[in-house]
């Protein structure tokens, strides 16, 4: 059974900064793409960040661009986002996702086969 777990949400203040991580299981990690969505209140879940397989590639929406940094460590099958000068209109459930292989329409949420729970952060003015 696939379980993704994402950890690292709270509260912090705006110009802040919080780590979140996804820990995976039940799945070969090391062969799957990994991405990063958010959904705020009343809005769409949309792409946050996301990253080949093997690290080497990695892409983001251009509303988090030189703020946020996805990496992630496959001996640990953890996923992480790094989230710097945060802002308010970050404040959102944030979700993990894996999809088998590839990078083709990586911002799309149809293209990814597992999700997590979502964690929350939320930015204060």
């Amino acid at each position: 059974q696939v379980q993704l777990v994402e950890s690292g949400g709270g509260l912090v203040q705006a110009g802040g900064s919080l780590r979140l991580s996804c820990a995976a299981s039940g799945l070969t990690f090391s062969s799957y793409t990994m991405g990063w969505f958010r959904q705020a209140p009343g809005k769409e879940r949309e792409f946050v960040a996301g990253i080949s397989w093997s690290g080497g590639t990695t892409y983001y929406a251009d509303s988090v661009k030189g703020r946020f940094t996805i990496s992630r460590d496959n001996a640990k099958n953890t996923v992480y986002l790094q989230m710097n000068s945060l802002k308010p209109d970050d404040t959102a459930v944030y979700y993990c996702a894996a999809r088998l292989f590839g990078t083709t329409r990586i911002r799309e949420e149809r293209e990814y086969n597992y999700w997590g729970q979502g964690t929350q952060v939320t930015v204060s003015s």
